[in-house]
């Protein structure tokens, strides 16, 4: 899966899932909106961010998942 605003390369945060051109870590992101932080608190947390960075840290979690092999018992 290609998302334009997600980075992943070894050399940055262990090669952990982050926004594109900073050292935000994705999971980071979707924690803090998990617990209820709003996109303006966000905003203030990391003003380099943009709504888009936001958005594309959800919709790139949400292909991860999608993509994740059931296993049922």
């Amino acid at each position: 899966m290609k998302h334009a605003r997600i980075e992943i390369n070894p050399e940055i945060m262990g090669g952990k899932p982050v926004i594109k051109g900073t050292r935000i870590p994705v999971d980071m992101i979707l924690r803090k909106l998990g617990e209820g932080m709003t996109f303006e608190e966000i905003f203030e947390d990391h003003p380099h961010l943009v709504r888009e960075d936001i958005h594309a840290a959800q919709a790139f979690a949400a292909d991860y998942i999608r993509d994740e092999e059931l296993i049922y018992s």
